[in-house]
Formats: structure tokens, C-alpha cells, sequence
């Protein structure tokens, strides 16, 4: 019996084969008896104080089952519309700040749900929805922080900044009296989305008979929606099945709980027929959580020699109208990063956010890590050209050594525990990307002419943190022998199925294809926590090895009744359990049940570097990626090939969000460009000379398969190794780099604005 060890084997993924035949199960691929179907009515007006909602033609017209306002639903619910609660960065100050899942008294960001119509088809449900007669008294819209930050006008009856408060360790208004240097810049994150290939959608089934609802669709973090929405609808989470189907992406931005997480239920009750809502693409752009954007005032204090002393910093996150369930994250985690793999011991920081009549924000891979780099990273060029260094020897004398893990970080984050940077290799991974660039022979080339065109190089560290929290597990043993592994992580197209079934397959030492992973369901586990912050390995594959020594241990112990051996003489692997002579076959043991578990309170910290060479035709503003490379340690990598498409998605994702990703809003509040026509995604052919390498240098202590984050590595540094790069090609014209997104006009209009006529 010779079973092949199959934690970090490429194996190929096990869930392509349906999905590569069409056999894949999207929510909108589904259909139920007698459903119905949704629309929602959305604000066009950013900010407005309802006066009426007529809605009476729109029930009189032909396969119409419902409209929906907050009339309706408030009186359902006690007079009291539901506020979402918050399922992250569940800081008091937000509390003001809640949506309702659906608009009452005011409007507060074009998009936002004001009715809602059920009908027998989507036609007839988007007639009638145009048949809806509304009266809103417009008010002054507060377009951007800077005018929140005036209070004037005031979107809720307090102040438009949410929360400010302020975070530090050591002294660093101390070190920066008596500092040699010191410098300090505004930098600034622009505003973009997720846009996942597949929108939000979701059918709700109510059983009236059982007083049970049923919800298809849901996602990412199932038994937190189901513990929120149970209280909104007056029954028990018991009463209530959450089921996720197959997945296009999510990208942080999909899954949390938003309104249409409660009307599309409420809907199904109020009709008693399955209701089925399926957000179009203008939908999404307007009413799926944005995220971003967010401004910095970074400062920094060094000896002359470029060691780093000291850092502060002052963020300013624009939250959108209201404070969704996770959106406090952004600007929490884009002041922790701020000081980043260097050995900095004294830090200051300071973090506001504002809301404003804009659709309101929550995470987007890396949230916040991305921003902080490109603040940074930028003004860490700036600091080397100043101390006349070259910038990646002033990085190298500055990244934290090996022999300084686990290196203090404090309390950073008010609404976590102080935390350290634990394993690490922070010069290998950086002098890994600086030798494939090719810094030493081609440094030479920073902001030369070659063929009409200036090129850049840069290269950059970085650190991000990933996998705490817990997540549970059941194993069963089937009848054929097999192995069900129900999980209460979500899958997102992350190849969860394949990396937990070889975690699985490698403890029980059964052939790969003897294992089956089940995911998704609140009829699974009797707890799930869900997929986020890049924990799905470290902590739900965690408790996949739990559960299956669990069960190693249940059918030793069921063998030695059999038989008749100790249990230390019993060898069970590729299916057959053995001892003294005497077997018996795993189906022997069907229907044996155990569950696993696994929690930690201490977070995973991945790392690595990218670098780049870039070609930067100034008279355009277009930028030609010569060569980039990103790389990561994730301590182990479960599955190498998913790793490396997972780097290489993230890497695509944030170059896109680099030079084309950005929503755009006039000063109205209204966005301009929420079609595909104009909000810009990469295509698979806009940057092939990309390449990623995964790392296993140093295992985590936090979890038993030394795993580490590893779907946010490739998107983490992005943004500040291009700006860097592009920043050092136009350095001859005179152009400093403080702003995202860097597209072709916005370029073009630097070096127009820097009256340097670039040469042909």
C-alpha cells in the first residue's frame, strides 16, 4: 500500500472538468417551481429626502405579486426598517452610520434600494418598476471628503466623519525632533471595484408548511448572513438554509450581506413563491461595494546614512454613504501597513473616515495593504533620491533581518490584539525579485530615451497578514469507501475543492479521487466562519487535518473492537485498515462520523517583493511592461499551480486597478461610467510579460500545515512597483508621482502640466 504524499503536489484541479464542459451551477443557471422574480428601484438622486413613493399603478399591472417599500416592510418588522450590522471593524462610532436595507426618510448615493417589485417575469417586474412615481426633494450631495470634512451639508444628523482615532508605538514625535531628515507627502488611492465575471443574484424559497426559508446564492460568509438576516425576519437561524452554488469570482466584494441579502427573502415570504434576483451590470457598478479610496499624509524621519527612525501617517478613507459590514477594514488596515518590513520602532498614526453620497465601501483584495504600499514605496524613491542612495540599498538596509522575528508591530488596529511579524526571510525574497529584474546590469537604463520611449525600473518589499479565526469540519465515511469532507469555508474560484481534498487525501492516505469535498451550506457544518482574508488554507485546511485524524482515531478505535489488536498496531491506508494479518475495508466503516475544528488568534504574515521594467511613451502616457515579476514566500503551498494562478490573477487584477479600474463620480455624486463601456478591466492579452514564483522558505508556527496566506501576495505591491518604475522612466522630465490611477491621460497630462516637451 503506497500512497503518494499529495500536500504540495500540482495536482491537477478537480473542479475545472465541470466547469470547462458547461457543467457548472451558477445561481442564475437555477430554477424552482412557481418562481417569481425581483427588481429593485434605485435611487437616481445622491442625496434626497423621500417625500412620497406611489406605487399603486405599479400593483395594478398584469404578473405583478408585490411592491415593496419601507412602508411595507416596516410595518412587518415592528415599525422598524432593519439596519445591516457589521460583521468587521465593529468600531462603536459606526453605529450612526448603518444602511437600511431599504431607503425610508432620506436617500443618501445613487443606487441605493427604494422598492422593490416581484413579478411573474423579469419583464413584467422592470414595467412595472418604471410605472413607480417618486417625489424626492433633492438636497446639496457631499461628493468627495473634502467636503465632508466641512459638514456641510451633513448626510446624517452627526457628523460626516464616522470615527477618527489615533494609534501609535514607541515615540515617534520624539525621534522626529531630533531627526537628521524628515519628509512628507500627500499621496492618494483612487476609487474602483471588484467587478467579479459573475454579478450578485440569489434565489429565496419560503415553506410556509415548515416555516422554513431556504436562500440559493449566498456566499463567502454564510452563517454570519444567516445569523443577521434571522433576527430581520423574526425567526431562528435554525429556521433558515443557506446554500452556495458555483461561484464567478468574488474578490472580497461579493458575499458580505447587503439589502437585497434581506428584501429577496423578505419578498419570498411575503408571496410564498420562490423569488429569484439577478443584479445587472449597471446594478453592480453602482450598488456593489466600492472600495479604494483613500487618501494619505505620510511622513518619514532618517539619519543621513538612510536608516529609517520613524514614521507618521494620517489616513482619510472616503466610506461612501453608509458603513457596511466590513468596510472599516480599508482604512484600519492601510494605516497598519504603513510602516511595512521595515525596521521601524517608533510610529505614529492617525485614521478618519468620512462618509459621502457615493456607494458605500467594503473590502477588495489586499484591502488597505494595497493602498499603504504605493504610499510608502513612493515616498521611499522620493527619500533615496534626496540621500542620494541607490533605492533598492536603501531598502536593504532597512528590511527587517531574520534574526529580528518575530518583530513587535503594537496595537495598530484598535479593534485587535498588539501583533508581531512572525516567520520570515524578508532579504531573499527581496533579493530574489531584485536578481530577476535584473537591477545590477540594467539600473543603468532609469529614465533613458530608447526608441521614443523613457524607461523605469523599481523594486519593492512587502508584508501582509492573513488566516486567524476558526472554521469547522465534518468527515463520513461513505459506503463505497469514500470520504465526504463537509467544510465551512466558501469557495470562491480559488480551487478550494482540489487544495482541501489533497489535505484531506494525505492524512487519511487515500487516493485523491476517494475524497469529496462538500462546501457552501449552512446544512453542512454545524458552524462556518467562511472565506476571507486569505484564512480558506490556513485555517479551514486546518481544521480538514483535525477532523481527519479525528477520524484516523474513531476507526482505530472501532478496528481494535473488530479486531481485537491495540490501536497503536493498526495501519490504515489507501482504504484498508490493517493489523496482525487481519483487514478490513474502509466501507466497513461507513456512516462513522466525526467533525474537526481549528482556531487561532494569531495571524499568518506572507511577504516577498516585485519589481519591474517598464517603457513609458511620455507623449501618449502609455506604459509598456517590459518585465515584472512577483514573488512570495507562503510557507507551504499546498498546491503549487493553484498558487501560482492565484499570484498571477492577483498580479493581472491590481495592474488593472493600476492603469484601468476607476469610478468616477462629477461633483453631483453622480457616477460617469457605470457600464463596461467606460469602466475599464484588463483582458487577458493587456499584460503578458508578467511572471510570479512562489516561495517555501519559511513555514508558519500558527497552523500545522505551516501554510500562509497566498491569494493577495500578487496584488499586495502593485501599485507602488509601477508607480515607482513609471516615476523613475519620466524622472528627467521633472514628474513626481502622487496620485492612482496612472492611465495614459492622466499621465499625459503630468508631462503636459510639467512643460518638458518629451523628446521623440
Amino acid at each position: 500500500m503506497n500512497v503518494r504524499t499529495l500536500i504540495g503536489e500540482p495536482v491537477h484541479r478537480a473542479e475545472d472538468f465541470r466547469f470547462l464542459r458547461g457543467a457548472g451551477s451558477f445561481i442564475d443557471d437555477l430554477k424552482r417551481d412557481g418562481m417569481l422574480y425581483a427588481v429593485v428601484l434605485r435611487s437616481s438622486v445622491a442625496h434626497g429626502r423621500i417625500r412620497s413613493i406611489d406605487t399603486s399603478a405599479a400593483r395594478a399591472m398584469p404578473g405583478v405579486h408585490a411592491v415593496m417599500t419601507a412602508a411595507d416592510i416596516g410595518q412587518a418588522c415592528s415599525n422598524n426598517v432593519p439596519a445591516i450590522p457589521l460583521r468587521l471593524a465593529n468600531l462603536p462610532e459606526f453605529k450612526g452610520y448603518l444602511q437600511p436595507v431599504i431607503a425610508s426618510d432620506k436617500v443618501r448615493y445613487v443606487g441605493e434600494p427604494m422598492a422593490v417589485v416581484v413579478a411573474e417575469t423579469q419583464a413584467q417586474a422592470e414595467d412595472a418598476l418604471e410605472a413607480i412615481t417618486i417625489d424626492i426633494e433633492k438636497l446639496p450631495a457631499v461628493p468627495d471628503r473634502h467636503v465632508a470634512a466641512t459638514d456641510r451639508p451633513r448626510l446624517f444628523d452627526g457628523s460626516n466623519r464616522t470615527v477618527r482615532y489615533e494609534t501609535s508605538f514607541g515615540d515617534a514625535d520624539a525621534v522626529f525632533s531630533e531627526a537628521e531628515y524628515t519628509r512628507k507627502e500627500r499621496f492618494r488611492c483612487h476609487r474602483l471595484t471588484g467587478l467579479p465575471l459573475e454579478t450578485r443574484g440569489q434565489i429565496a424559497e419560503w415553506d410556509a408548511a415548515k416555516q422554513r426559508l431556504t436562500v440559493f446564492g449566498a456566499t463567502k460568509v454564510l452563517f454570519f448572513n444567516r445569523r443577521t438576516l434571522a433576527p430581520m425576519l423574526r425567526v431562528t437561524e435554525a429556521d433558515i438554509d443557506m446554500i452556495e452554488v458555483d461561484v464567478g469570482g468574488g474578490f472580497g466584494v461579493k458575499g458580505e450581506f447587503y439589502p437585497e441579502d434581506f428584501l429577496i427573502p423578505f419578498a419570498a415570504r411575503l408571496t410564498g413563491r420562490p423569488v429569484k434576483w439577478i443584479e445587472d451590470r449597471r446594478e453592480h457598478l453602482t450598488a456593489t461595494n466600492h472600495s479604494r479610496e483613500v487618501d494619505c499624509e505620510i511622513e518619514i524621519a532618517c539619519a543621513r546614512d538612510g536608516t529609517i527612525l520613524a514614521v507618521r501617517g494620517h489616513i482619510a478613507a472616503d466610506m461612501g454613504a453608509y458603513i457596511r459590514t466590513n468596510g472599516g477594514v480599508v482604512p484600519a488596515k492601510a494605516a497598519q501597513f504603513l510602516p511595512g518590513p521595515y525596521r521601524v520602532r517608533d510610529v505614529k498614526l492617525v485614521v478618519e473616515a468620512f462618509v459621502t453620497s457615493k456607494t458605500p465601501v467594503g473590502t477588495l483584495r489586499a484591502p488597505g495593504r494595497f493602498e499603504a504600499n504605493f504610499f510608502r514605496e513612493r515616498l521611499l524613491d522620493m527619500v533615496a533620491r534626496d540621500l542620494g542612495l541607490d533605492p533598492v540599498e536603501f531598502r536593504r538596509r532597512n528590511l527587517i533581518k531574520e534574526a529580528e522575528l518575530p518583530f513587535a508591530t503594537g496595537k495598530l488596529v484598535p479593534y485587535e490584539p498588539e501583533t508581531d511579524f512572525d516567520t520570515g526571510d524578508y532579504h531573499a525574497t527581496f533579493e530574489r525579485a531584485v536578481s530577476e529584474i535584473g537591477w545590477d546590469e540594467n539600473k543603468h537604463l532609469q529614465g533613458r530615451l530608447i526608441d521614443g520611449r523613457y524607461h523605469g525600473l523599481a523594486a519593492v518589499p512587502f508584508v501582509e497578514s492573513g488566516g486567524s479565526g476558526k472554521e469547522n469540519a465534518r468527515l463520513v465515511i461513505e459506503p463505497d469507501g469514500a470520504v465526504s469532507v463537509y467544510v465551512g469555508s466558501s469557495v470562491l474560484g480559488q480551487g478550494l475543492e482540489t487544495t482541501l481534498a489533497q489535505v484531506a487525501a494525505d492524512t487519511l492516505k487515500l487516493p485523491f479521487e476517494r475524497v469529496k469535498i462538500l462546501h457552501g451550506s449552512t446544512t453542512y457544518v454545524r458552524e462556518g466562519f467562511g472565506t476571507f482574508a486569505s484564512r480558506s488554507m490556513v485555517v479551514g485546511g486546518s481544521a480538514v487535518m483535525d477532523g481527519c485524524n479525528n477520524l484516523l482515531a474513531a476507526i482505530r478505535s472501532a478496528a481494535a473492537e473488530r479486531l481485537g489488536l491495540p490501536n497503536e498496531e493498526i495501519t490504515i491506508a489507501d482504504g484498508i485498515v490493517a493489523a496482525g494479518g487481519k483487514q478490513a475495508k474502509l466501507s466497513d466503516f461507513a456512516g462513522l462520523e466525526v467533525e474537526g475544528s481549528f482556531a487561532t488568534t494569531t495571524r499568518t504574515y506572507s511577504y516577498g517583493a516585485h519589481a519591474c521594467h517598464v517603457a513609458v511613451d511620455a507623449r501618449t502616457g502609455h506604459v509598456d511592461i517590459l518585465d515584472y515579476i512577483a514573488i512570495e514566500d507562503v510557507g507551504v503551498a499546498i498546491n503549487p499551480h493553484i498558487v501560482h494562478g492565484q499570484a498571477i490573477g492577483a498580479l493581472v487584477q491590481g495592474l488593472g486597478g493600476v492603469f484601468l479600474d476607476q469610478i468616477m463620480y462629477d461633483r453631483d455624486a453622480q457616477m460617469l461610467n457605470a457600464s463596461l463601456a467606460d469602466y475599464l478591466v484588463p483582458l487577458a492579452t493587456d499584460f503578458s510579460n508578467v511572471r510570479a514564483i512562489t516561495m517555501e522558505l519559511r513555514r508558519s508556527k500558527t497552523n500545522p500545515l505551516g501554510a500562509k496566506g497566498a491569494g493577495e501576495g500578487g496584488m499586495v505591491a502593485v501599485a507602488a512597483t509601477m508607480a515607482n518604475a513609471v516615476a523613475a522612466a519620466l524622472g528627467p522630465l521633472g514628474i513626481e508621482l502622487r496620485e492612482l490611477p496612472l492611465s495614459p491621460a492622466n499621465l499625459w497630462r503630468l508631462v503636459a502640466k510639467s512643460g518638458e516637451r518629451p523628446a521623440a
